[in-house]
């Protein structure tokens, strides 16, 4: 039975969810500015796994029906799109700072407007395609590309905005034959299993006090994820999904307080472009679900 209609209290979770991402995202920078990414991402695959391991034990028939998939092709893929995801983000976050990066992630509910057509066989308007021309002109002006010396790590967070954009149409493309509880098992599951191997190489030793630091990583991970999953019960997500990226904002002020990352005009500009193409595009769909 589905939860009844709150969009307010929709949004207040989601805004809630925006924060504490953007604490993990911060919890992240720091462990990986200290240890391997691979092993900081395996641990906090080993905590989602068990996690997702004891709901699917506890749901009606068990493990064996939670994991019941007419798809695992796709859902092995899609999984192994947001491991790869969220390590070459991990790295941007080293390399370029948490503002940066956030800057230029904030374009892949553009590629997911650009790549509906291909993916999912949808028809992608010309007003939407203008709004993803302008977002990424928007991207242009944060990169700067011939202005100075170009940074090639610069494009790393627009590579983890695209698999995000691939992973988030796949997600919504196994929805047609899978429940969300099954996605979002085989996600900690496949990612335990191939971050393990990996993780297991590049162990390095870890302080009493960064161990503390990984359990608050792993507890926000599951707090957001929680969070999210209700406020998409309780609100559509075309009126709630606009507030996300208020994580923009507060992984900026993360950024500048914890880290000392600088918020460059052409930075602010263009991540200014960038949200509002996106908002665009987000009001554009849900106009188009709603004519008869």
């Amino acid at each position: 039975m589905r939860a009844a209609q709150n969009i307010g209290r929709g949004i207040w979770l989601m805004v809630a969810v925006t924060l504490i991402f953007a604490i993990q995202d911060g919890i992240s920078r720091h462990l990986s500015g200290a240890y391997n990414v691979y092993m900081v991402v395996t641990i906090r695959y080993w905590f989602f796994a068990l996690f997702t391991l004891t709901l699917a034990a506890r749901s009606s028939g068990g493990l064996r029906a939670a994991l019941a998939t007419q798809q695992p092709l796709v859902q092995t893929i899609r999984a192994l799109l947001l491991v790869l995801e969220i390590v070459i983000v991990i790295q941007a976050f080293v390399h370029l700072g948490l503002i940066e990066t956030h800057a230029v992630f904030a374009a892949y509910p553009l590629l997911v407007a650009a790549l509906s057509g291909p993916v999912l066989g949808e028809t992608v308007g010309w007003r939407r395609w203008t709004a993803i021309g302008i977002g990424f002109a928007g991207i242009l002006i944060i990169l700067q590309p011939g202005y100075g010396v170009f940074r090639p790590e610069a494009m790393i967070p627009l590579f983890g905005a695209l698999l995000f954009a691939l992973y988030s149409l796949l997600t919504r493309f196994a929805a047609k034959k899978d429940p969300a509880s099954v996605s979002f098992y085989w996600t900690g599951l496949v990612g335990a299993l191939v971050m393990t191997p990996l993780g297991l190489i590049f162990w390095q030793p870890m302080i009493a006090s960064d161990w503390l630091w990984m359990g608050a990583l792993c507890l926000t991970a599951v707090t957001a994820h929680f969070l999210l999953i209700q406020a998409y019960e309780i609100a559509e997500a075309s009126a709630i999904q606009p507030f996300a990226y208020l994580q923009l904002v507060w992984v900026s002020g993360i950024g500048i307080w914890a880290f000392g990352d600088i918020l460059r005009p052409n930075v602010a500009l263009g991540a200014a472009v960038v949200v509002c193409a996106g908002l665009f595009t987000l009001w554009r769909a849900r106009a188009k679900a709603e004519t008869p």
